[in-house]
């Protein structure tokens, strides 16, 4: 017989807190490159088991398994089983956070950082099931935002530490920094590698070993995903995918599609139909 993919994965944009992306995805051959998100991905294994690199190291999350990955880790994904994995997750922006640790912290706001990657938690594991419920069946907006206040408390106190910014960083690292943030403006520009090792102030060579080191991934592929950010937030706005391709940097829109796939999990078209008729329901 002749084999039949089953990939799926099905991205909202949710009435709460000013916009929250969730998806409900089930893989069997998606590989996920390298790549980032602008927010956390906090998402819970349905079936199977999902194996991913999160800043370095590698982690297996099976059934029933919650996975964190931080705003801004860099991560991989691909199924650790025959049969893939099926799971649903939501990509809260640290911004989501503001309100939930301006209570818990008397007003001094910190993002939470998840120090592992993989936990069990039933608790956790039912309460974010609860939430995706209550989306499917469009509860009110009180009742989601209610249950993902619960939500983010719960996991900020028994899974995050507050993680502080180093006021002593080193020269070489700032400029690195300066470099990361380059990317991030303008992330369309074909900059050269000569460019941006100027701008660190270390040859081509220890320009790309150090920025490797110091943020897991190689320069190149980090101006893929800053143009992968723009890209989602043109597509959200009705743009084009033609036109996103070229606005976003990418050479064509073959090169744009198989970026965003091994990123998103989804064509741009995809997501952006799925994106758009969210927002209009």
């Amino acid at each position: 017989m002749p084999h039949i993919s089953k990939e799926k994965a099905e991205f909202k944009i949710v009435d709460a807190f000013n916009g929250l992306e969730i998806v409900d995805a089930d893989y069997q051959e998606q590989t996920f490159s390298k790549h980032v998100h602008e927010g956390y991905t906090i998402g819970v294994i349905d079936k199977g088991a999902q194996r991913f690199e999160r800043s370095g190291s590698t982690h297996i999350a099976d059934e029933n398994s919650i996975i964190f990955v931080n705003a801004d880790d860099v991560h991989t994904g691909e199924s650790a089983t025959q049969d893939g994995w099926r799971y649903r997750a939501m990509y809260p922006h640290p911004s989501h956070f503001e309100s939930m640790t301006n209570d818990l912290y008397d007003g001094q706001f910190n993002a939470p950082y998840f120090n592992h990657a993989v936990v069990k938690d039933p608790q956790l594991s039912a309460q974010l099931r609860l939430l995706f419920a209550q989306i499917d069946s469009n509860a009110s907006k009180l009742l989601i935002e209610t249950i993902l206040y619960s939500i983010m408390m719960h996991m900020t106190l028994r899974h995050s530490s507050m993680k502080n910014t180093p006021s002593d960083i080193s020269g070489s690292k700032q400029r690195l920094l300066l470099v990361k943030e380059y990317l991030d403006a303008y992330p369309e520009e074909d900059v050269s590698l000569i460019t941006l090792a100027a701008m660190a102030g270390l040859s081509q060579f220890h320009f790309i070993r150090q920025f490797k080191k110091v943020f897991y991934i190689a320069p190149h592929s980090y101006q893929i995903q800053m143009r992968l950010k723009k890209a989602k937030t043109l597509l959200m706005l009705g743009v084009k995918p033609v036109q996103v391709a070229a606005d976003c940097g990418f050479h064509d829109q073959s090169h744009f599609n198989r970026h965003f796939k091994k990123a998103m999990g989804t064509s741009p078209s995809k997501f952006q139909k799925q994106a758009v008729l969210y927002k209009m329901l």
